[in-house]
């Protein structure tokens, strides 16, 4: 990617690169951007979109059938707790959202030319959310979100596809010591997915580096989940975006969703002592399983 950019970098004019990346105020950037894509929108040809919307991964409707997602999401809502806050995020976020907050590389998200980006993972949101609510004075903060996204980097597999819907959850709260604010966060997360799975419900943890919360999980978490939680020792998937302790979610048959502790509200807000946890999962493929089961 950084090969190809340097070469069409090498196209324009010299000092057009500094002048867009940064001789440019965001508000002078943005009219050029818009009328850039002004002009080459009055090219387009209706056989042009007709190709784009056959070709274009970002474009294509999804196979999923929205009747069945619409019941998958009254489930998931009817069940959340009455403690989490939903929150209804916009298609987009502030430039650098993925970036900055879980230190995603940009050419995985889908930037705008107004400094947004498309939203490519509403934990992300949901955690500036936090954040901001934290700051105003809540003790504690439960949000959930159902979003769907879109993410550039190209997925492999029948079904697979540039966007789809996550239902996530992102709890906040300032550290009491001990473990015991990250074992109250942990034990609401896991029995909403465990009601969520029923019987069927493989819940996991990952401790990626040993803590307190270790120990609560056993003497805390492990009595206080309805469903079973077992120890997931080969995992080494998301070692270093999640901080500690990751979760596993999934059936016995497929694999839903993840979730972990984070920094994230600890970094927007410049306290160590904030904790965050999220997780999520996708509806397309609860509901797809659930059909399967149905069967």
């Amino acid at each position: 990617m950084a090969d190809v950019s340097e070469r069409f970098w090498g196209k324009l004019p010299a000092g057009a690169r500094e002048a867009l990346t940064a001789g440019l105020s965001a508000s002078e950037l943005q009219s050029v951007l818009l009328d850039v894509s002004r002009e080459r929108a009055a090219r387009v040809t209706p056989a042009r979109l007709m190709q784009r919307w056959r070709e274009d991964r970002f474009v294509r409707p999804s196979d999923a059938d929205p009747r069945e997602l619409v019941k998958t999401q009254e489930r998931l809502w009817g069940l959340l707790p009455e403690r989490f806050a939903g929150v209804e995020l916009s298609p987009v976020t502030p430039l650098g959202t993925s970036s900055a907050v879980a230190t995603i590389n940009q050419h995985q998200v889908l930037s705008t030319i107004r400094g947004t980006e498309v939203a490519s993972d509403p934990t992300n949101e949901l955690a500036i959310e936090a954040a901001v609510r934290r700051r105003s004075g809540q003790a504690r903060v439960d949000l959930a979100a159902c979003q769907r996204v879109v993410r550039a980097q190209a997925f492999d597999g029948p079904g697979m596809s540039a966007h789809f819907q996550l239902f996530v959850l992102v709890s906040s709260a300032r550290d009491t010591g001990s473990g015991r604010t990250e074992a109250e966060l942990l034990i609401d997360h896991l029995n909403f997915w465990g009601d969520v799975l029923g019987e069927t419900a493989d819940l996991t943890f990952t401790t990626f580096t040993p803590s307190a919360v270790t120990e609560r999980i056993d003497d805390t978490v492990r009595p206080a989940v309805r469903a079973s939680l077992r120890e997931d020792t080969d995992r080494t998937k998301s070692a270093t975006y999640y901080s500690g302790t990751a979760l596993g979610v999934g059936t016995t048959d497929a694999e839903m969703g993840d979730g972990g502790f984070t920094s994230w509200t600890a970094d927007l807000l410049g306290d160590a002592k904030e904790r965050c946890l999220t997780s999520c999962i996708s509806t397309e493929r609860l509901t797809a399983v659930s059909a399967a089961q149905r069967q």
